[in-house]
């Protein structure tokens, strides 16, 4: 049933239902079955449709500022921008202004509803740069704000919760990043003529909690069933509690993604788009992680720490551990997975040690020796990570490659088992000779694969309300 909007402030769900929203949902998917790669309109014989599209775009926004009023200088730099595309003969789009506009990190409050529209790819989804629709609220749990404000700043990180999206989002994407946005550099206001034109500096990046959540859920509950894995009650309340899981992968997102620019690091290892071996991709992520389990595992011990923040940290280093054994090294493709490599590994090293062990088709981990043993890990990535400062680039690549490889079993042909590597030639040359597949599935994970496929497909264009109404639909079945 459509609802008529109101001038009382709506809820969330109650904006959903609203006819605004839906219009600008149908105007959106009438725009992107229109639009190339670039989120150009090609055709001229398309214009007029794609003119009515956008039009109702802007007329919605309008509508919709009302109840975002936080917002209204981005909703009016959006119409503004889409008016300007119109005008401009529906080429490549520039939201450069809209972009710039919008500022979720300064509203972080929770509950907070933001209405997002952007030409823009989602990771994990569409690599096009096609209109796409969010309806989406913050999440920003009390000891969230608390761990922020004190020890783990992150001034760019937004937590948030779908209500609603168009086809793009309809994936495995979990993220709302600015750097998706169709823009086009810019000299800056103030700054002579022959300057360079330059992009905006990004000032917030959003994670998506309760998708991750609930396909953690989905996926680990799956696994666990199939390895017959005996959990710790708190754990089993992680996987059974959707808003625990959720406020869970906030904390573990906090902390790992501000991870990145932090530590002795090979000079910006990541952020920075240059083409390198995808396995190191993996570890970078990887190193994140298990900064983020160890920071738990301090929580957990500090005496200052509150009863919240000590039962969520201890959470976090069980989300880590089963995201990172059960779901990564099995979703996606094997071309390039870097999370699928990261996961391997700390399975690996995780039974290598002597702490999960795989007996009688039955998986077992000691809980007493895990804090521990993953500390162990992360100190190994961040002693590659302090020695490769003073090395050479392939130097710091062949060194984790070995790294790995002492835990991984490289595939028989990989060019790193001989050293017959270009290293006379240029990095990329290096990195044209990884395998796409350089570290294959052990069998344990070729077996465990082929019975957790289902849950992982499951997962496609998940949400916390959608993975609650299927676990309903099922209880009253």
């Amino acid at each position: 049933m459509v609802s008529p909007i109101s001038t009382k402030a709506l809820s969330a769900r109650q904006l959903r239902e609203s006819q605004p929203w839906i219009t600008l949902k149908d105007s959106c998917h009438r725009l992107q079955g229109l639009q190339a790669a670039d989120g150009s309109v090609p055709q001229a014989r398309d214009h007029k449709a794609a003119r009515a599209a956008i039009h109702d775009i802007t007329e919605s926004l309008r509508e919709l500022a009302a109840h975002v009023p936080h917002d209204r200088a981005y909703l009016e730099a959006c119409i503004a921008d889409c008016e300007a595309w119109v005008q401009s003969g529906l080429g490549v789009p520039d939201f450069y202004d809209s972009l710039v506009a919008f500022h979720p990190e300064k509203t972080r409050i929770d509950g907070t509803l933001h209405v997002v529209v952007f030409p823009m790819y989602t990771q994990n989804g569409s690599n096009q740069r096609l209109c796409e629709a969010l309806l989406c609220e913050t999440m920003w749990p009390d000891f969230v704000a608390g761990l922020e404000a004190g020890a783990y700043g992150n001034a760019l990180f937004v937590p948030v919760r779908f209500i609603d999206f168009t086809a793009g989002y309809d994936t495995n994407s979990a993220v709302l990043f600015p750097e998706s946005v169709a823009i086009k550099p810019r000299v800056p206001q103030g700054a002579p003529a022959d300057a360079p034109a330059v992009l905006p500096a990004f000032t917030w990046g959003g994670i998506f909690a309760d998708r991750e959540a609930a396909r953690f859920r989905c996926v680990v509950d799956a696994g666990v069933e199939i390895t017959k894995l005996e959990l710790p009650a708190a754990a089993r309340e992680l996987l059974d509690n959707q808003t625990l899981a959720e406020e869970t992968f906030v904390m573990w997102d906090l902390i790992h993604d501000r991870t990145h620019m932090r530590g002795d690091l090979p000079f910006d290892p990541f952020m920075i788009k240059q083409r390198m071996p995808f396995y190191l991709y993996g570890l970078e992520e990887l190193r994140c992680d298990l900064t983020a389990f160890r920071e738990a595992v301090t929580l957990v011990g500090d005496k200052k720490s509150s009863a919240s923040v000590k039962k969520h940290a201890q959470l976090v280093q069980y989300a880590v551990v089963f995201d990172r054994i059960f779901r990564f090294p099995l979703s996606g493709s094997r071309v390039r997975n870097y999370d699928s490599v990261a996961g391997q590994l700390l399975f690996a090293w995780l039974h290598q040690k002597g702490v999960l062990h795989w007996r009688d088709t039955t998986l077992a981990i000691d809980w007493e020796q895990l804090p521990a043993t993953v500390v162990a890990l992360s100190d190994r990535i961040n002693d590659l990570y302090w020695a490769s400062i003073d090395r050479p680039k392939i130097v710091h690549w062949i060194a984790a490659h070995d790294l790995i490889s002492e835990v991984l079993s490289p595939h028989p042909g990989s060019r790193f088992l001989s050293k017959d590597l270009p290293v006379m030639g240029a990095p990329s040359d290096i990195t044209d000779a990884v395998l796409d597949d350089e570290f294959p599935l052990s069998m344990f994970y070729e077996a465990l694969g082929a019975k957790l496929a289902p849950a992982i497909a499951s997962t496609k264009g998940i949400t916390g309300e959608t993975h609650l109404e299927k676990e309903t639909a099922k209880i009253v079945a």
